[in-house]
């Protein structure tokens, strides 16, 4: 084809011809370490598994395909991501990161790259002369969340991008929440856009990957060489599962949305919640703003997280210990519905940090179940 390909047709296209050999339709999983060469020095493109891998290629082919990138390249995790994209920055460089940030990520910050010379901030990411003063110095790189995680700002990239730019430093958005189906950060002014895949791209909770796209080709010169240095890459079958996953992301996403904002709508009436965080409500502070930026699918769409506070932090246990449908765990973005408690598990790494979360706060992930289902799971819960 001659024309691009939309989105729906990238994801099962790109990069995933039909097998040379046998014409096989899916990419096959290249489970080896070990390529024979015909002669020193001579291969057929692959050298060693660390180095690259066929699966692994197909795969990053796609991705790139889905973020409008020129490159990606595929991780063991979304934290081995972030970590080799900081791991490119140099000694004594400042981080940016926002006051509602993903614990994992502040974790990596706070205990590991700040005891490498990497500094760090946290800041209102909403506040743009908050982020301008906070860049001043300048600084190495912008990392924001848009979604954040867990009370759902939504930042301003363009922004952003401006500010970080000024400042010489990278903008690079961790789009784990949006998924480039909703959001591609790349044409707002990123330089670098980080997910973890074991999430909604992946969506079958099966599997753990992560992945960096950019159109920078130094930086991506630069993340290829620390890929393999440091061997933080995803196995072939992982890969291969990924390739699966992102073959229905589209359809997903618009379920996952869907269920969503029917939830919100009804959380926000309910007389045991106090307030609802969703992108997608009219009320919501960043819901203007959502509603341009988070357009990628040619209509508007919100996400499927919805987070939303009760009374008490006894009465938010409560009520995570008591729903069926919504299981009890960490993580997000598959197909079957989650909720917990933020305080007590994906961010409790903030403890004694100053940006703890309410410690009545609950976080959905809403799966792909019938919305209906889904309320009356959690109607059972809060009663």
């Amino acid at each position: 084809m001659t024309d691009p390909m939309r989105f729906e047709t990238a994801a099962i296209h790109v990069g995933q011809d039909p097998d040379p050999t046998t014409g096989a339709a899916v990419v096959p999983i290249y489970q080896t370490s070990t390529y024979v060469q015909q002669a020193v020095g001579e291969h057929k493109g692959f050298e060693y598994s660390r180095t690259d891998n066929p699966s692994r290629s197909a795969l990053q082919s796609c991705l790139a395909a889905l973020e409008g990138s020129s490159q990606a390249l595929a991780f063991a995790s979304g934290m081995a991501a972030t970590t080799i994209l900081s791991m490119a920055l140099r000694p004594g460089q400042l981080v940016l990161i926002p006051d509602d940030v993903y614990g994992g990520t502040y974790r990596l910050f706070d205990k590991v790259m700040n005891d490498r010379d990497l500094r760090y901030e946290t800041v209102d990411m909403t506040d743009a002369p908050a982020v301008k003063a906070a860049l001043a110095d300048g600084a190495g790189m912008v990392f924001a969340e848009t979604p954040t995680n867990p009370t759902l700002k939504i930042l301003d990239l363009e922004l952003l991008g401006d500010l970080a730019h000024d400042a010489g430093a990278l903008l690079a958005v961790d789009n784990t929440f949006a998924t480039p189906f909703l959001q591609r950060p790349l044409e707002h002014g990123a330089d670098a856009v980080v997910y973890s895949a074991t999430k909604y791209l992946g969506g079958h909770s099966d599997l753990v990957l992560g992945s960096v796209a950019t159109n920078d080709g130094e930086l991506a010169d630069r993340l290829r060489f620390l890929q393999n240095a440091v061997g933080a890459v995803p196995g072939p079958f992982d890969s291969w599962l990924l390739l699966r996953g992102l073959k229905t992301l589209a359809i997903r996403m618009r379920a996952h949305c869907e269920g969503a904002a029917r939830i919100a709508r009804w959380l926000e009436e309910h007389p045991e919640v106090e307030q609802v965080y969703y992108p997608g409500l009219s009320d919501d502070p960043g819901h203007q703003l959502a509603t341009a930026q988070m357009a990628a699918a040619g209509e508007p769409l919100y996400g499927g997280m919805v987070s939303f506070t009760v009374e008490s932090e006894a009465r938010a246990l409560s009520v995570c210990e008591k729903t069926e449908l919504f299981f009890l765990a960490e993580s997000l973005g598959g197909v079957e519905s989650l909720i917990e408690h933020p305080g007590r598990m994906t961010h409790a790494s903030l403890a004694g940090s100053g940006m703890e979360v309410s410690p009545a706060l609950i976080r959905l992930s809403v799966g792909i179940e019938h919305p209906d289902d889904l309320i009356a799971d959690l109607e059972r819960a809060l009663s």
